[in-house]
C-alpha cells in the first residue's frame, strides 16, 4: 500500500492519518495543511478523504448543519466548499482538484447595484445538492441552486450553473448536457 512513497511521505501520511482522528472522526484521512472553519455547522461521513489546501466553510454565526457530506466522499487538492445555507454531498462522490462548490454569492445579478462594492452586497443564498454517485472533474465550479443528480459526471473546467440531471455527462461554461445513460443497452448515448 505504501510502496512508492518515500520515507518522508510515510511519515507524513502517518501524521495526517493521526491528526484526521481527531479533527475528523470516522474519516479516512485528512491531508493537511487544511482550512476548517466553524466545523460544528458540519457533518461528515465515515471514510471521508482530502488532498492538501482545501478549505471548508460555513459561516461563524450559524450553529445549524449546513454542510452534510456522505460516507465514502473523496476530495482532492485545493477544493474550496462553500456552505453558509445549505450544501449536501452523497455518497461515493469524487470530487477532483481546484473545484468551488458555493450556496452563497455576493450580489444578485438582478438587483446589483453597481454604486455598491462588490463585498457590501447582499449575501444570496440557495442550496446545492450532490446527489450520490457524482463524479466533479478538474477545475470545476458549481455555484448556487444547483442539483447535480444521481451518477453524473462534471467534466473538467465547467461552469455548473443549472440543475444537472440523473445518469448524465455535463461539459462547458455553463455546462450543458452532452450525454445520457441508456440503461437497456447499458452505455452513454450523444445528446443532439
Amino acid at each position: 500500500m505504501l510502496r512508492g512513497y518515500s520515507f518522508l511521505e510515510i511519515l507524513y501520511l502517518f501524521y495526517c492519518k493521526f491528526i484526521s482522528i481527531f479533527l475528523i472522526p470516522h474519516s479516512k484521512i485528512v491531508r493537511l495543511p487544511i482550512d476548517i472553519r466553524n466545523k460544528k455547522a458540519m457533518s461528515f461521513g465515515k471514510n471521508f478523504t482530502t488532498g492538501k489546501y482545501c478549505r471548508i466553510e460555513t459561516d461563524r454565526k450559524i450553529k445549524k448543519k449546513t454542510l452534510i457530506i456522505g460516507d465514502n466522499v473523496q476530495i482532492n487538492d485545493f477544493v474550496h466548499i462553500s456552505a453558509w445555507n445549505k450544501v449536501i454531498i452523497g455518497n461515493d462522490v469524487l470530487i477532483a482538484s481546484r473545484v468551488y462548490i458555493s450556496d452563497v454569492s455576493h450580489g444578485n445579478l438582478n438587483l446589483y447595484d453597481i454604486s455598491i462594492p462588490p463585498k457590501k452586497q447582499p449575501l444570496h443564498f440557495k442550496e446545492v445538492i450532490i446527489e450520490d454517485k457524482v463524479w466533479i472533474g478538474e477545475n470545476v465550479c458549481i455555484l448556487p441552486g444547483v442539483n447535480i443528480g444521481k451518477c453524473s459526471i462534471i467534466g473538467a473546467g465547467s461552469i455548473v450553473t443549472k440543475d444537472v440531471p440523473p445518469y448524465s455527462i455535463v461539459v462547458g461554461v455553463p455546462a450543458k448536457v452532452i450525454k445520457k445513460y441508456d440503461f437497456n443497452t447499458q452505455s452513454w448515448y450523444k445528446i443532439n
